[in-house]
């Protein structure tokens, strides 16, 4: 049986690793994308955190399952011996809100992470700003740019192939492939005709500042999220449909004006670098399943699933989606007897 799974980011790779440890353990597996390095992962912060605008078709039964899978994939790893290497290790931090109570509260996580509870009163102190609601929580944090090369390694190690290729069409794997898996992300656009997905750009500062063990969040719109090795994640910026991946010096300034703000201790940080990347939102849920078939004009046919549009969730969910996608292939390919 022979799998391709289209899409280098960590939604993709994630689904690879899925795959192999799962339904398709003995699968030809090869892994394509135009591009392993300039990708929006690598912007990301990883945190596990996912916003009450995630869902699903299906919010009580899916997404918290996707949830749930995601956070136990990740804490896995967080337990092992190569955690430091992957990337993945727990975190702990705030949110302060002036907006709504709601801002602070988080219904998927609540029940997941080992503590999500109100700040007290001085706890406020930890940051400027004269804020009426708060809360504390740990959870997870994925850093991308370990963790991508350590499943990559993970997934060449155990015999996926991978190839850097840029797709027109998925018919151009139908005579080589027994299963597609789109995993493209915003390349879903053009794949799918699928124009439900749209951009959403994002705009970050990493910064060295070691002293930060901490997570911070002023609303939802300033972040300070710190890494491995002192690095620290400043944001943050959602341009809804901008396709502009220049970096702005006014919106680096207001991130860095707003976070210092926030925590002034970071005044003293040193700029590393400053990232753009454009998040795949899909309007209305994750693009997960829905397989079809595409008969290559021979005996052989091709099963097509999808896993994307994600928005800003892709790591933290990567896993979870992944899983319901590698169930979407063992239940389509019985619906269908397909004989791949």
């Amino acid at each position: 049986m022979k799998v391709a799974i289209v899409g280098g980011g960590v939604v993709g790779l994630t689904t690879a690793v899925i795959a192999q440890n799962g339904f398709l353990r003995n699968a030809d597996i090869t892994v394509l994308a135009s591009n392993y390095d300039d990708i929006v992962s690598y912007v990301a912060a990883g945190i596990f955190r996912v916003g009450a605008s995630f869902g699903s078709y299906n919010e009580e039964k899916v997404t918290k399952k996707w949830i749930k899978d995601s956070y136990e994939f990740y804490d896995d790893i967080r337990k092992s011996d190569y955690a430091s290497y992957a990337g993945v290790t727990d975190i702990s931090g705030y949110i302060f809100a002036n907006s709504s109570p709601h801002t602070v509260q988080n219904r998927w996580l609540e029940n997941i992470v080992p503590v999500y509870r109100r700040a007290t009163e001085e706890e406020f102190q930890l940051v400027n700003g004269n804020w009426k609601y708060g809360s504390f929580f740990s959870t997870l944090l994925t850093q991308t740019n370990l963790y991508l090369p350590w499943i990559k390694q993970k997934l060449l190690i155990n015999g996926v192939t991978f190839e850097q290729k840029k797709l027109n069409s998925f018919k151009e794997l139908s005579d080589k492939f027994d299963i597609i898996i789109n995993c493209t992300g915003l390349g879903a656009r053009k794949l799918c005709d699928d124009r439900r997905l749209v951009s959403i750009r994002g705009q970050v500062l990493k910064v060295r500042a070691p002293w930060i063990k901490t997570f911070f969040y002023g609303e939802l719109d300033t972040y300070v999220i710190p890494g491995f090795d002192g690095m620290v994640t400043l944001g943050g910026s959602r341009n809804f449909d901008s396709e502009n991946i220049r970096l702005c010096p006014y919106e680096s300034a207001a991130i860095r004006e707003r976070c210092e703000t926030l925590v002034p201790s970071l005044k003293d940080a040193e700029l590393l670098r400053q990232e753009v990347g454009l998040r795949p939102h899909r309007e209305g849920s994750v693009r997960i399943g829905e397989g079809n078939i595409v008969n290559n004009g021979c005996s052989n046919k091709t099963i097509i699933v999808h896993n994307y549009g994600h928005g800003g969730y892709g790591v933290c969910m990567a896993p979870g989606t992944a899983i319901a996608t590698v169930d979407t292939i063992m239940e389509f390919h019985k619906a269908t007897c397909c004989k791949i």
